[in-house]
């Protein structure tokens, strides 16, 4: 089954465990995580002060996104007097609906498109081909991902759950033809058929990197010049842009440039990097007679002003996240259920829905471990952000009724120690049903999710606090060959340790912390 067919179940535990059964999947989608994961990693080390840039770009994102009406009131002003139509379109029906308009103005009959979230985000393709207008993906990953009728599950790599020979059966039955699995071959017959899409389009469409306030530009990083073709070739061009891809100058692009290339892909510069400032002028050899750009709200301004959320904004879209992310890392991306997967988009398909309960699960899409924050160029505290959204679902009360209580059981055991050592004790009496070769392999009621892919740890026949009697003995028989200074630190420590009621010494009426 392929990794697309995800998509198509209900929640995301079981689109996961579809993922997880999918060894193919697993080993494809960690080996590229990892090589980029440690491109990036390399490409910062080199480039050095890393934790500087992170800290700048972060800062531009904040300033940006705080006066974001400013900003984009600049852009557009500078945009219209470059001869651009600029459009608004509050919700995805909107955008779909003025693309559409634009597309029956021009009588198109094809689309030639660059990588674009958005487009993905607002289901374009599909809209256009209800008018019988043919949208054509010219992003070699994005091709083949069209071709499979799938979406992408990676910002960067849409097609990173497929290798080359499940691509060339794909591209041969495009062509008609068997097409030997070598990537030159393959890519070669993906650039020529779509130079034949390219000289007939109608319009070219884009996506946008960043928007440039103070000029009215827009500027998009790619590495295989499709989206150079696509805004020069075809009369008409269409760029959709969040609203929040303003940063306010060409100065602010540097610091952009240096950190999205070396976090997305590890290099220090995207092969390609495009500013377009508005259609075709009397001196320029090409480019579109006419130029649209359709700023896209679709739920974004529902963070404007959330003290939790807000940052959710900074995003440039690099894909770090991703790759650091240990869960993303097993299941892929369709597992998500949304256009955007991992870290990023179990926290912004939520929030752009309204946090509506149908996505209350993909905030449980996370260990939490923090290292999405560390990966990102923004420093945005994504990890913070999923507990939010957990809790707002608590207080919607659409919690785990089940969970809660076991919960409120956990808490009373653990604030005392006498019924944590009681419980330890019939842990251990019980586990003696389950145990097999040192660990709990059963599969059944809360362990069942868990011991599907994993081993619980059985509990040691002989705690640390039951220890601990023995060791402090130990300690003291050690006492006597040891340095006198170091003897009289530790002696200082064991007194110490007895007069607060530790381990070992006399207690505090059974109330205490546990390890």
């Amino acid at each position: 089954m392929s990794g697309g067919a995800t998509a198509n179940l209900g929640t995301v535990k079981e689109r996961a465990d579809l993922a997880l059964n999918n060894d193919f999947l697993r080993k494809a989608v960690k080996f590229t995580t990892e090589r980029l994961r440690t491109g990036k990693e390399k490409a910062a080390s080199d480039h050095g002060n890393w934790d500087d840039w992170r800290e700048r770009g972060r800062q531009i994102r904040l300033h940006t996104i705080a006066h974001l009406d400013y900003y984009l009131n600049l852009f557009v002003e500078n945009a219209r007097a470059n001869g651009v139509h600029v459009h608004f379109a509050e919700t995805a029906a909107d955008a779909v609906e003025i693309s559409l308009a634009i597309a029956k103005q021009v009588e198109a009959r094809s689309v030639v498109k660059s990588k674009s979230m958005v487009t993905e985000e607002l289901h374009l393709n599909h809209a256009l081909d209800s008018i019988g207008v043919e949208a054509i993906e010219t992003d070699l990953g994005e091709y083949i991902i069209q071709l499979a009728g799938e979406t992408p599950s990676h910002i960067i790599i849409p097609a990173i759950h497929k290798n080359r020979y499940q691509i060339a059966e794909l591209l041969s039955a495009d062509a008609g033809e068997e097409l030997a699995p070598d990537t030159q071959i393959l890519a070669g017959f993906v650039r020529r058929k779509l130079r034949e899409k390219f000289l007939e389009a109608d319009i070219g469409m884009t996506g946008c990197n960043f928007a440039i306030a103070e000029t009215g530009s827009m500027v998009l990083f790619e590495n295989e010049g499709n989206a150079r073709m696509v805004t020069t070739v075809p009369k008409t061009q269409i760029t959709l842009m969040g609203m929040e891809r303003i940063i306010p100058s060409f100065e602010d692009l540097e610091v952009m440039a240096t950190l999205l290339p070396r976090s997305a892909t590890g290099q220090k510069l995207t092969v390609y990097m495009s500013g377009i400032s508005g259609p075709r002028r009397e001196v320029d050899a090409d480019g579109p007679d006419e130029m649209h750009i359709i700023i896209v709200d679709n739920g974004r301004s529902l963070q404007l002003g959330d003290p939790e959320f807000q940052e959710l904004l900074n995003c440039i879209r690099c894909g770090a996240c991703l790759n650091a992310c240990p869960v993303y890392r097993h299941i892929g991306g369709h597992a998500y259920g949304g256009t955007y997967s991992g870290p990023i988009g179990a926290v912004l398909t939520p929030a752009l829905k309204k946090n509506v309960a149908e996505w209350d699960d993909i905030a449980n899409a996370s260990s939490l471990c923090g290292a999405c924050y560390e990966a990102c160029p923004v420093k945005i505290p994504l990890h913070e952000m999923l507990v939010y959204l957990r809790r707002r679902k608590l207080e919607a009360g659409r919690g785990d009724k089940l969970e809660a209580l076991g919960m409120k059981g956990f808490a009373a055991v653990m604030k005392n120690s006498k019924r944590f050592g009681a419980v330890l004790k019939i842990g251990k009496l019980g586990q003696k049903l389950v145990v097999r070769d040192g660990g709990i392999r059963t599969k059944v009621g809360p362990l069942k999710g868990w011991n599907s892919y994993r081993v619980t740890p059985s509990l040691p026949s002989e705690s640390f606090r039951e220890k601990w009697p023995t060791m402090e003995q130990e300690i003291r028989h050690g006492l006597t060959e040891m340095d006198p200074a170091m003897k009289s630190r530790m002696e200082g420590i064991i007194r110490e340790r007895q007069q607060s009621g530790g381990a070992g010494g006399k207690g505090n009426g059974g109330h205490g912390h546990h390890g």
